[in-house]
């Protein structure tokens, strides 16, 4: 029987991966996420995840396992960041942005067997006329993840969760298809 996720597991796993070797710990925080990279109180970068959520934990991840070296210097890795209300053309900004950290933490969840959502992130805001197209490309990203290969440490932490939860077997190209995520 396949372990049930939880958010103490998904923060050991985490570390044990990734705590030596790139100096990274995964933290449950209170509030909103960010990520605060080593420093004189800090000896560890921190992805410091949200209201200690699963689904939000996967999403800081994703965004660790895109940005580079440069940008794990600086805190939430140098991005901007508008709050809930956007406008339409801000929206459509943000889902720029978005697509390939969405799809990474769509395979996380799959990885870690639970439901991922699609999040536009704006529940305050104007709603994108391309929120569909933003989905296809969330998937299309994904599809091509599995097919052409997931960045390095997407691809290891990936492996440690299909490992513990037993999911190698379900990431496939066909669990991207049409309807197989729920948008937020």
């Amino acid at each position: 029987m396949a372990a049930s996720p939880n958010v103490i597991t998904l923060i050991r796993l985490f570390n044990r991966c990734f705590k030596q070797s790139e100096n990274t710990i995964l933290v449950k925080g209170e509030d909103e996420p960010v990520y605060l990279p080593a420093s004189n109180q800090h000896p560890h970068n921190q992805i410091v995840f949200a209201h200690g959520f699963f689904s939000s934990a996967l999403h800081e991840i994703s965004h660790w396992c895109i940005a580079g070296k440069e940008r794990r210097k600086q805190v939430d890795f140098g991005y901007w960041y508008e709050p809930d209300g956007r406008s339409v053309k801000q929206q459509q900004a943000f889902e720029v942005v978005e697509v390939k950290p969405q799809a990474l933490e769509w395979i996380f969840s799959i990885a870690a067997g639970i439901k991922f959502n699609i999040s536009a992130d704006n529940l305050g805001g104007d709603v994108s006329p391309t929120a569909g197209t933003f989905e296809n490309n969330v998937r299309f990203q994904a599809q091509a993840y599995i097919e052409n290969g997931l960045p390095e440490n997407a691809l290891q932490f990936t492996e440690v969760l299909t490992d513990y939860y037993g999911t190698r077997n379900q990431l496939l190209v066909d669990a991207f298809r049409q309807n197989k995520a729920a948008t937020v």
